[in-house]
């Protein structure tokens, strides 16, 4: 069997600390991207809060007053809707980017062992045969176990990404539901 080369070793540190720091600087995008939305939502939310509360002032009669709160919750339930999708989004993103590194990473070491088993088989002394052919059918199966963990990851995060739609659409109907009151929901 032979040993990576110094070149070989120096290379393969070389990637993973690129694969670290692209890692890292996705990640702070992502915060950078959170930080942005949430600043931006908080000098709306307080521009929106000034403004009602001006208006609300300026009600000349409690009718009038209640009238002002309940057409401030439809916008409100909207907002924060929209305010949650947007989070979905940036973390599904980075999370994104994140498993595409991950799964890069993997193929890269699953081409590196088979690359040593073969060369450890070539290498392999006479009527090793069988236990070269053993540990290849292992690797084999750890290869297709963690296939089918990785398909079965991704069709969990669909049918999550599915589920949240819906409770969003559905979140936004209640909301709309809600505001209108019982009178015109009817």
């Amino acid at each position: 069997m032979t040993l990576p080369t110094p070149e070989q070793f120096a290379a393969t540190q070389k990637a993973g600390l690129e694969a670290l720091f692209g890692l890292t600087n996705k990640a702070f995008e992502g915060a950078v991207k959170l930080a942005e939305l949430n600043i931006e939502t908080a000098r709306a939310a307080i521009a929106e809060g000034q403004e009602h509360a001006q208006r609300t002032l300026s009600a000349k009669d409690p009718q009038g007053f209640f009238a002002l709160q309940a057409g401030f919750a439809q916008p409100a339930a909207e907002k924060a809707l929209a305010y949650g999708r947007n989070v979905y989004a940036i973390v599904s993103s980075a999370q994104s980017e994140f498993t595409q590194a991950a799964q890069s990473q993997i193929e890269q070491q699953q081409h590196a062992v088979q690359s040593l088993i073969d060369n450890a088989a070539k290498n392999a002394p006479a009527g090793s045969e069988t236990a070269v052919a053993a540990f290849k059918s292992a690797i084999t199966a750890a290869q297709g176990a963690y296939d089918s963990v990785n398909k079965a990851a991704k069709q969990a995060a669909e049918m999550a990404e599915s589920n949240f739609e819906a409770v969003t659409k559905a979140a936004s109907k209640a909301a709309a539901q809600a505001t209108r009151g019982p009178k015109q929901a009817a």
